[in-house]
């Protein structure tokens, strides 16, 4: 490539060393440039490429990827900028507002406790806890008003627009030492009560309703919006500031007491008085807005792109619900951040908005600053060192004055999930394979979507026990009260002590600001949502039962004791050493996936004084959707499967006396990768039921019984090695391999104590309780099956059907489960998420449309190209995943790439130039880039839209009744399928329908099928009847018969019901033809013979067809009549 670049080296005038011919230029015309090829030695030829050129080359492969990156991100930049019109409107709310404030009128001076001049239904915005304090207040117009913030820094975006603007407050209204005792934080709320009770009578203000800067209740603000019709659009945040310089930083070292105890408790202590960090830096807040907002007006007018690198940012923070509430990484401190780089030259001023956004998640995710804060300080001498700073706060980000730290209510479990997401942003940035602008900056990331578990603490009163448990007095001082913040970072810290090696991230959800009406008291700390944590895991550690602590003598063991309190006991174990040990309780895998709400719960118990009760787990709502034996769901079963056919792999490979050897076995059913949604469990038969058929060893059912246990045959394939013996005629190999399944039973009889029966197209061998079906396979029969001799007696080749079916069985299927069956090694949950999905779409009535196959690589996709999430680590999580990818994956414009074993490159250009003949539903994997041959038969667009509708209802439902724990948790609501929507319902008898437990409301009566509880016999016995379901084979007959009139469809895990939905198309009168009369009647118009469907005749014929089997048809619409 570099060697052609060089030959061929385009010459501009300014090129000294190598200059090519030129024409003349014609007069008068533009000059013409003539390429000719420049002639290097050999040398020149074959040097090395230089750095220059290796970086050409590299950009070259790159820039498609970011340029693309670059230009998504200017559309979105456009999108969340505000519009001219919308500045106007804000610009003169702002002149009106401002002429308002400007006009408040004096009120006499009082004592602060004294709120008799408060007249009218105006509330303080203020816990006034304790009730007391001292100093003197009046009302007085503000000394100044200035706009401060993000929109005069032009870094505002949308959908929330917030304008801010600072009211200072006169000097004479406060004292110097209104430092202490929450003073100064209590004139501020008087402050700006006066001003709410004086605005309130002004008709050009619409709503006004008091919040709290970023959930700190030292730090009220007045929210107000226009009264027209633009109230949504933005809303004014007040906030009233002491004049600048009118307290002395010093006075808010992180070190200082600013709050005496004896008048915060009522008594007095005699010791020491405890810093109070919390309180100083809210104080400390309000005294800087206006010369943070110059410093960054300086550092962003430098560099062109500031406004859009934090506007991406802050898009990007939002998606991630990282951007608001108590300790959040808000819009002020994505600006800080970006400064911050721009001043220690991490970044350059000519950066783009693309590279300021890289380079600033790339500095989050290398930088820990709960262990190194950084400092915007110029000079440190006489501000605190960073060493205080870490040592009163969690994490560290210090301010241009030195004095403030900007993430002082940032716990560290906030900063951790910041540098995990931007960690997880910057691997997957640069990967063609993934669209990165939607995963980066369009993708919505909600805890319950993103962490494996989820658990919420739901009574918060119960945190003040915790408090005094944990003995955080002199914390609560400083936080004034509010214990929900107080306890939060211990409760924090007392988990990840806890859960320690089996968590990669503890994450909470972040208090949201409270807002209430002027006309209200200040809502009490219990009164906001739940606390909702979340829980990332590591697959390998998270579901084991056994907490293996310190030697017994170690001076550990006392710690580890304490922490876990009677739990711990003394062990051996098998290597001789006695150690500590916790054991918690789980026999089968989806008890042992709940140790981690075993473990959280003992821990708040014991040392926080929660109870159980207050933990609203959310973890494992969805195993009652395939529990049939509570209290597992069926993992066991299908490693069961798994071991038996293992078993059933090897005798076959050893068999002797077969014509030729065996090359392959290969497993080709869901239950072999563990993703069947119910998989077969060994049965024991019920002789009793049956009759016995001597000849073949068969049971056959009897007569008026219930339809028997359906036994489902695990599809084994068997490939035979080549020979020159093999025949070339298709019906010769037919009855080569017929001949091969009756050699395979006698031997596996003969040798095993097998019973079998052979048939032509497969082998039924019914061991351990199970049924296996295997095919015996010849790799050239697809390529005979394509082969014919037209008539000039010429061999054609021409792909067919049948050819297709026999490739799919024999090699496509066999294939996919070896490949899934290894992502279930890889990831424990694989599997669970499968058969969550596929339960969902057979009871929504979905599975004829997204196959098995095709659900399968779906959430197979999930596991393989989770960005902008980590793989799912549990069944629920990965579930509420794959109804999101089915609900939001733009289907017209994208392939799925399921990137299995990591061979797939571009296929996107492909794929786009052909995108009218490919199927609607494009699923592309390493074997099959071109045709997506999973889901070339179905779903149809209209079924796809369908689907996709309600998925996305699904979702909605679920996400909101695991989060709000107000509502009945039923997570079976969404896999009961509206029937509404079709024309007639055919219901079944359920003594007919064999699967009838595997229903998702399963009937308290169900029927003997003919099977004995108890481990089934290993081998030998009578062969039940396989396959057997009434049920599938009516849906066969009614699609055979009248596919051209209705579409049927029926839940295949247990559903009692056919669902009919008749085509439009076929209603439409046709002229009448003799050939074309069955199920239609004739109508004659004038002297017009038209046939229109018979829609009665046909619904009893449903009823005929399914004797015995249809309880009963019921018509729901009259769609037919017009």
């Amino acid at each position: 490539n570099v060697k052609h670049q060089r030959r061929f080296k385009v010459s501009e005038e300014n090129e000294a060393p190598v200059k090519a011919k030129r024409t003349k230029p014609d007069a008068g015309e533009e000059e013409e440039v003539v390429y000719h090829p420049v002639k290097l030695s050999r040398n020149d030829l074959y040097r090395p490429p230089t750095a220059e050129e290796l970086n050409q080359l590299k950009e070259a492969e790159s820039l498609f990827h970011c340029s693309l990156l670059k230009m998504q991100m200017g559309e979105l930049l456009k999108e969340v900028a505000l519009s001219e019109r919308r500045k106007q409107q804000i610009d003169s709310f702002i002149q009106t507002v401002t002429k308002l404030l400007q006009t408040v009128p004096d009120s006499p001076e009082v004592e602060v406790s004294d709120l008799s001049w408060l007249s009218g239904t105006v509330k303080v915005p203020f816990l006034l806890l304790p009730k007391i304090t001292k100093g003197k207040f009046h009302m007085a117009p503000p000394a100044s008003i200035d706009l401060i913030g993000s929109y005069p820094l032009g870094t505002c975006t949308k959908p929330h627009v917030m304008v801010d603007l600072a009211v200072t407050i006169p000097a004479d209204v406060l004292h110097p030492k209104d430092v202490v005792n929450q003073r100064y934080p209590r004139k501020r709320a008087l402050y700006l009560a006066g001003l709410a009770q004086y605005l309130t009578s002004s008709s050009d203000i619409g709503t006004m309703r008091y919040s709290c800067l970023h959930g700190n209740r030292l730090r009220p603000v007045l929210l107000l919006t226009p009264p027209d019709k633009n109230s949504s659009s933005f809303t004014v945040r007040v906030h009233a500031c002491p004049p600048p310089g009118f307290f002395k930083p010093s006075r808010f070292h992180p070190q200082r007491n600013n709050i005496r105890t004896e008048w915060y408790t009522g008594f007095s202590t005699g010791i020491s008085e405890p810093p109070t960090p919390h309180y100083n830096s809210s104080v400390l807040g309000d005294l800087l807005p206006r010369t943070h907002l110059q410093f960054l007006s300086a550092i962003s007018s430098q560099c062109s792109a500031f406004a859009d690198g934090v506007a991406l940012l802050k898009v990007w923070l939002r998606q991630r619900e990282l951007n608001q509430g108590t300790g959040c990484f808000n819009g002020f401190l994505a600006s800080m951040l970006m400064a911050y780089l721009l001043t220690t030259h991490r970044i350059s001023n000519t950066m783009t908005a693309y590279q300021l956004l890289r380079n600033s998640l790339n500095f989050l995710a290398s930088t820990d600053l709960t262990v190194n804060g950084i400092s915007l300080a110029r000079d440190a001498d006489s501000t605190p060192t960073l060493a205080e700073f870490h040592s009163a706060f969690q994490v560290v980000f210090v301010d241009p004055s030195g004095h403030l730290n900007m993430c002082a209510d940032m716990t560290a479990c906030t900063y951790m999930q910041l540098q995990h997401e931007a960690s997880v942003s910057m691997q997957f940035w640069d990967n063609p394979t993934v669209d990165g602008f939607h995963s980066l900056l369009m993708t919505p990331k909600p805890m319950i979507r993103t962490s494996d578990h989820v658990f919420q603490l739901c009574e918060l009163v119960k945190l003040q026990s915790s408090c005094k448990k944990l003995n955080l007095l002199s914390e609560l001082m400083d936080h004034s009260g509010n214990y929900v913040h107080t306890a939060l970072p211990f409760i924090l810290s007392l988990l990840q002590r806890g859960l320690d090696q089996r968590i990669q991230l503890l994450t909470h959800s972040l208090s949201p600001d409270p807002e209430w009406s002027v006309e209200s008291e200040a809502p009490k700390y219990k009164a906001q949502p739940p606390l909702s944590f979340g829980l990332l895991f590591r697959p390998e550690l998270a579901a084991s039962v056994l907490e293996r602590g310190p030697p017994a003598d170690s001076p550990k063991a006392a710690e580890f004791r304490q922490l876990w309190g009677l739990r711990s006991e003394l062990r051996r174990f098998q290597d001789g050493a006695i150690t500590e040990a916790v054991l918690w309780d789980g026999e089968s895998m989806c008890q042992k996936r709940l140790v981690p709400k075993q473990i959280i719960t003992h821990l708040l118990q014991l040392h926080a004084d929660i109870p159980e009760s207050c933990v609203r787990y959310v973890g494992h709502s969805f195993n009652p959707c395939f529990a049939l034996q509570v209290p597992s769901t069926g993992e066991e079963k299908s490693l069961a499967v798994v071991q038996s056919y293992d078993d059933l792999s090897r005798k076959l490979w050893r068999l002797e006396g077969l014509p030729l050897s065996i090359t392959a076995v290969q497993g080709a059913h869901p239950a072999l990768r563990y993703t069947q949604v119910f998989p077969p469990k060994p049965l024991k038969m019920d002789y009793s039921f049956f009759d016995k058929e001597k000849t073949c060893r068969s049971l056959v059912p009897k007569e008026g019984k219930p339809c028997p246990a359906y036994i489902t045959p695990i599809t084994v394939i068997c490939h035979m090695e080549g020979s020159g013996k093999w025949p070339h005629d298709r019906l010769a190999i037919r009855h080569i391999r017929a001949a091969f399944h009756i050699q395979l039973g006698e031997l596996l009889r003969k040798h095993h104590k097998y019973t079998c029966r052979p048939c032509p197209t497969h082998l039924d061998v019914w061991k351990d309780g199970l049924a296996f079906r295997i095919q015996v396979a010849y790799h050239r029969e697809p390529q005979v099956l394509r082969e014919s001799v037209n008539p000039e007696g010429l061999l054609v080749v021409r792909d067919n059907e049948e050819a297709q079916a026999l490739e799919m069985a024999t090699i496509h299927k066999p294939l996919l489960t070896s490949t899934l069956h290894g992502l279930q090694q890889q990831h424990p949950c694989f599997g669970a998420v499968c058969r969550l999905a596929k339960r969902w779409l057979g009871a929504q009535l979905f599975s004829d449309d997204i196959t098995e196959d095709s659900a399968d690589l779906l959430v197979a996709s999930l596991f393989l190209q989770p960005a902008p999430f980590t793989p799912p680590g549990s069944p629920q999580v990965g579930f509420l995943r794959f109804l999101h990818l089915l609900s939001s994956f733009d289907w017209k414009n994208n392939p799925l790439v399921v990137n299995l074993n990591n061979q797939l490159t571009e296929i996107k250009n492909g794929f786009m130039a052909s995108r009218e003949s490919l199927p609607v539903m494009f699923i592309a994997t390493p074997k099959d880039k071109k045709l997506s041959m999973w889901t070339r038969r179905a779903p149809n667009v209209q079924m796809l839209q369908r689907v996709m509708m309600v998925a996305a209802e699904s979702l909605k439902v679920l996400e909101q009744q695991l989060m709000d724990g107000n509502q009945i948790q039923d997570v079976k609501v969404v896999m009961r399928p509206p029937l509404e929507v079709y024309d007639a319902v055919i219901h079944l008898n359920p003594k007919q329908v064999p699967l009838l437990s595997q229903a998702v409301d399963p009937p308290s009566v169900t029927f003997s099928r003919g099977v004995m509880t108890g481990s089934a016999a290993q081998s030998g016995g009578s062969l039940p009847v396989i396959d057997y379901n009434p049920v599938s084979l009516y849906l066969a007959e009614l699609r055979e018969a009248f596919g051209d009139l209705a579409l049927f469809f029926c839940d295949p895990y247990g559903g009692t019901v056919i669902a009919v939905l008749w085509k439009p198309k076929a209603f439409s009168p046709v002229p009448f033809k003799t050939s074309q009369v069955s199920a239609r009647s004739v109508k004659v118009t004038g002297d017009e013979a038209n046939t229109v469907p018979n829609v009665e005749a046909i619904l009893e014929d449903f009823q005929i067809m399914g004797k015995g089997l249809v309880k009963s048809v019921e018509a729901r619409t009259e769609k037919w009549s017009f």
